[in-house]
Formats: structure tokens, C-alpha cells, sequence
């Protein structure tokens, strides 16, 4: 690779990490392609010799964030028969890049449904990439019926996951390997010994209030 291409791939980098930043401080869709100017100090054309639209700079952090997960995560994965220890990689994976990038989490999070058109299907697709392998470890790991749909525990697994930026601090709370464990051991086990049974009367909610309305009728 060239030194022109490295600087070109660094300078980038470097927009989109700030980019991130005030997507997440700002909003998506309240933050101009001024703000980030200001930002990063590039200019306006500067920035536009890098990417087209502000949209294209929300398509590309979430397209640089979900690629580095799957990378990661194929190169931890490869060889390991385990489904267990797959799915603690995962959880471990998935932390570790977001702690490491929790401006970049909260984009991911909240701006789900701000891209449109090509760019909407191509961070889908690495969305339902990621899904996908979860979704065959968990079946690895029931070699009977699955007590849960695979389709709720997954989706549940991942939310237990991208809540963290919301209260996860680094300085105050566990280690990520720590953080890891218990949410591996939380999604598997829960937080109960396997003896408790959760009573009858706790299982379903009260007569009537199934689905609750919010409007009189």
C-alpha cells in the first residue's frame, strides 16, 4: 500500500472517529456537515474530497464499526469447536470494541434507521451477518429443543450488549473480561440457582393486563 493511500485511510479514520462523536453528542440528524467541519478541522471541501454527504459519513462509521466486529470475530472464532467458548468470544469481542468506542455504540444504536436506500441494505446485511452467527451458536449450544425462541434470545443477547453505553464507566464499574463473564453467565444461567423455580403466579402477567393501552377506548 502506498504512503499516499495510508495517509489518505489515517485522514479518514480520523473524520469518522469525530464524526461519531458528534452524531452521539448531537444527534443525527441535528448535527451539519458544519459541526463536523468545525470538529475535525478540515474544511468543508476537505471533507467532501473524503465523502459526499453527511449521510455517507453515518453509512461508512457504521459500516467501518460492523466490519471490525465480523473481522475480529472470524479470526477469534476460527478453529474453535466449542460452542460455549464461541459464544463467550463473542460476547467478549462485542464489548471490548464498544467500550473501546462508545460514541460509536451510541450512533449504532440510535441512528439504526437513518440511512436509507443502498447504504440502508449494504450495514443490514452485515447486521444480519452478525445475527446469523449468534443466532447458529445458540444452536449449537441446544442440543434439544431450545427452552426460548432463538430469535428472542438472540436479539435479547445483543440487547443486554449495546444497552452498556448507557451505564457502563470503565474507571467505576468491572473489567470488560469481568463484564463479559457475568453477561455470558446472566444470558445462560440467569440470575437465579438452577433450583429456584420461578413461581406459577409470577409466570404470566395479571388477568387484563396482557397488553395494556395507554388510550381510553
Amino acid at each position: 500500500m502506498s504512503t499516499e493511500r495510508i495517509a489518505y485511510d489515517a485522514k479518514l479514520e480520523r473524520i469518522l472517529r469525530i464524526a461519531a462523536e458528534v452524531f452521539a453528542d448531537k444527534g443525527y440528524h441535528q448535527a451539519s456537515i458544519r459541526d463536523i467541519s468545525r470538529a475535525t478541522g478540515v474544511s468543508l471541501s476537505g471533507l467532501y474530497y473524503y465523502v459526499e454527504s453527511k449521510e455517507e459519513l453515518l453509512f461508512r462509521i457504521q459500516e467501518h464499526s460492523f466490519g471490525t466486529l465480523l473481522e475480529n470475530l472470524d479470526r477469534l472464532l476460527a478453529g474453535v469447536e466449542d460452542p460455549h467458548r464461541r459464544l463467550r468470544l463473542l460476547i467478549e469481542n462485542h464489548l471490548r470494541f464498544f467500550v473501546a468506542n462508545m460514541k460509536e455504540m451510541k450512533v449504532l444504536s440510535h441512528e439504526a434507521e437513518s440511512l436509507s436506500g443502498e447504504a440502508r441494505q449494504k450495514v443490514d446485511a452485515m447486521k444480519r451477518e452478525y445475527a446469523r452467527i449468534l443466532t447458529g451458536i445458540l444452536e449449537e449450544l441446544s442440543d434439544r429443543e431450545p427452552a426460548v425462541d432463538l430469535r428472542v434470545a438472540t436479539f435479547s443477547l445483543f440487547g443486554m450488549m449495546n444497552w452498556i453505553y448507557n451505564w457502563y464507566r470503565p474507571e467505576r464499574d468491572v473489567p470488560v473480561d469481568e463484564l463479559a463473564d457475568d453477561i455470558h453467565r446472566l444470558f445462560l444461567t440467569g440470575l437465579l440457582p438452577l433450583e429456584d423455580e420461578v413461581p406459577a403466579d409470577a409466570a404470566r402477567a395479571a388477568p387484563g393486563t396482557e397488553r395494556p393501552a395507554i388510550w381510553g377506548r
